[in-house]
């Protein structure tokens, strides 16, 4: 496999500071370079959250440059049109369809779209749009949607799920691994795998 830049983005509370870290991990223990860097500004407060992970046999810097992320993942839809920019013109792109109104609208400074998927697919008719919200329903635990978004991931890669759930199941407090893992098989469903 040639490298990857893998840009994650949502807001706080969504738990993409933990899913960089299990992809992190996994790609070590499968015997690649990484080197992930984590912008956490106003993550307590639903603000904006990005991480950058980079694997490759040998990778030098944490941080993707505007253009160059191969896969995006996003777990909040409006992230995904902010960040569309940062995507190669044959990226990835694996949006959440979970809405997160930022604490600004309440203001009145800024008004929270109706159209973003359409938006969305306006620019990157490619773009995969995934139904988390139904996804986090069904699993009954809305906490979930960074595990789901790690099992789509997943399926983009040669390496057996059992492989994958090693790690969450390392990573995730005991008394969630359950639910961690039919998040995972969620998110592998939801690509078609």
């Amino acid at each position: 496999m040639n490298g990857k830049n893998i840009l994650l983005v949502g807001v706080g509370g969504q738990g993409i500071v933990l899913a960089s870290e299990i992809m992190s991990e996994f790609f070590r223990r499968v015997g690649y370079d990484v080197k992930k860097s984590e912008v956490h500004g106003m993550a307590q407060r639903g603000g904006i959250v990005s991480s950058h992970v980079k694997i490759g046999e040998k990778v030098y810097s944490p941080m993707i440059e505007k253009g160059k992320a191969d896969i995006m993942l996003s777990f909040e839809k409006m992230e995904t049109l902010r960040w569309l920019y940062y995507v190669k013109p044959d990226g990835v792109i694996v949006s959440s369809n979970v809405k997160i109104v930022p604490p600004i609208v309440s203001t009145g400074e800024f008004v929270y779209p109706e159209d973003v998927e359409e938006s969305i697919l306006k620019e990157r008719p490619d773009a995969k749009i995934l139904d988390i919200q139904s996804a986090l329903k069904e699993l009954g635990n809305d906490k979930v949607t960074n595990v789901i978004m790690i099992g789509a991931l997943s399926t983009m890669f040669g390496f057996s799920p059992e492989k994958w759930l090693e790690v969450i199941k390392e990573a995730v407090p005991k008394k969630v691994v359950d639910v961690n893992v039919e998040a995972f098989k969620k998110g592998r469903s939801l690509m078609g795998s």
